[in-house]
């Protein structure tokens, strides 16, 4: 929506929304380029991306719902007992605005963005802040991603990892690429697996 909204600023017809899918994982800058066909060096582009992050600040959370069956293994997580949590590379002044406005029923543990470690993503250490945060050996936590430095983090960091088919990949065959050590279709098929290590 903001890509296609900031096109549109700018005098430009509405990019599918699938070509602008796929780039989503890869955040404000690499959106601006796919939306503007910029190079790296272009002048235009830093003024472009900060008018994006104007615009999904401003509508941050209005469209966004939870992937189908999340909202229930969630649940079910937080009945069994565990812990979860998001490491994500989205800065905290969008994660946790996001997550308020979701109004989810169930809270996460912890919340680690890049604005709280000195390396993001691929980088084991902001999954190794999780589970200091949370108290947990390592050993016994999973690393659920849709994006294969997710992967190649929770590889790092010395968990259990699993690639999620149903988030931003381009195919399931991009997700098997990444050889995590589980891979699910679905986010309801999370109890089942969980349940399995």
């Amino acid at each position: 929506l903001c890509v296609n909204q900031l096109r549109e600023r700018h005098g430009k017809s509405p990019m599918p929304e699938n070509a602008i899918r796929a780039e989503v994982s890869n955040g404000a800058r690499a959106l601006t380029q796919l939306g503007f066909g910029l190079a790296d060096n272009d002048e235009r582009l830093e003024p472009l991306r900060q008018e994006l992050l104007a615009l999904y600040l401003d509508i941050l959370g209005s469209q966004t719902t939870l992937f189908p069956g999340m909202a229930d293994s969630l649940g079910w997580i937080e009945k069994s007992g565990m812990d979860w949590g998001i490491v994500t590379n989205k800065p905290s002044l969008y994660t946790l605005l996001l997550i308020e406005r979701l109004n989810l029923p169930f809270t996460p543990s912890t919340v680690i963005c890049p604005d709280h470690v000195k390396h993001s993503k691929p980088h084991p250490e902001p999954l190794w802040l999780a589970c200091s945060q949370l108290g947990l050996p390592v050993a016994q936590a999973v690393y659920f991603g849709d994006h294969h430095r997710d992967i190649e983090a929770g590889r790092a960091a010395g968990m259990p990892t699993i690639s999620c088919g149903w988030g931003y990949a381009s195919s399931e065959e991009e997700c098997l690429s990444w050889c995590a050590d589980h891979h699910l279709t679905s986010a309801s098929e999370i109890p089942a697996l969980l349940q399995t290590l």
